[in-house]
């Protein structure tokens, strides 16, 4: 499937999406997350793909929204750009393949949520993260409010949407929301190195794991733990981890292909 607004590669068990439109700092429009949640689909869907690694092409990850596009929209319209920024994003977020945020610039209003539903973010040193919504008379439309929240405390998310200012690739790293602050230059290295820890270990049990935190992190902690038994327990049906802990025994690494 051919995109203008994204660019899909494969580079063994790690697929690549970057966000297309550096004229315009990669600014979204409806078109563009929608080509970025087929990207998607496809690598969920993609057997030899363990990882995705999302980036921006140019200076920026994500500068925003594209506001030409907003500023002609009505409420209903709003309404729908807010359910399909959602819909992708959520998608993101749960689909059982982790997912990588390499920040490469400008991770401001739909850029900054767009880093937020991938699992882990590593940073640029010249990053910047915002919701500068406000500054517009608008509020954050794709889970801004919601995710922001949940990464760094409702206290410091509220500054940051309140005044609409960024904070740059340390305090972001500083207040947890990011993983990880790189050189520039070595941005896709380390973000394609953790890529590789990840493809080392079960990959079975990675999708579990994705999964159950997802399911437990907005349940009681009794209802939490209860999904982790669940999960823990199934898995000991699964060759692969038959193979995980026969290698450990045998003093090997695992042949997680092995059936």
């Amino acid at each position: 499937m051919s995109f203008e607004y994204v660019i899909v590669e494969k580079d063994g068990p790690i697929g690549l999406i970057k966000i297309n439109r550096p004229d315009v700092y990669n600014a979204v429009n409806v078109e563009a997350i929608v080509e970025l949640e087929q990207a998607m689909h496809g690598f969920e869907s993609d057997e030899d793909i363990r990882v995705v690694i999302v980036i921006g092409e140019g200076k920026a990850f994500v500068s925003g929204s594209d506001i030409s596009r907003l500023a002609e929209m009505d409420s209903m319209a709003a309404r729908e750009y807010s359910r399909i920024g959602h819909r992708v994003l959520s998608f993101i977020e749960n689909m059982e393949k982790p997912v990588i945020a390499a920040v490469n610039g400008f991770a401001l209003g739909s850029g900054c949520e767009l880093a937020m539903a991938c699992d882990l973010r590593i940073a640029s040193e010249k990053a910047k993260f915002g919701q500068p919504e406000v500054k517009l008379g608008l509020i954050p439309g794709h889970a801004g409010t919601q995710r922001l929240a949940r990464l760094v405390g409702v206290a410091k998310a509220k500054e940051m949407i309140f005044t609409g200012e960024m904070v740059d690739a340390a305090e972001a790293l500083r207040i947890g929301l990011v993983n990880k602050v790189v050189a520039p230059e070595t941005l896709m290295d380390e973000a394609r190195n953790l890529a590789k820890k990840i493809i080392d270990v079960g990959p079975t049990a990675v999708k579990v794991a994705k999964t159950v935190i997802n399911r437990g992190i907005d349940a009681n902690l009794t209802t939490a733990n209860a999904i982790e038994t669940e999960a823990f327990s199934i898995l000991f049906s699964h060759e692969e981890a038959k193979e995980g802990m026969k290698a450990f025994l045998e003093k090997r690494k695992p042949n997680w292909d092995k059936k």
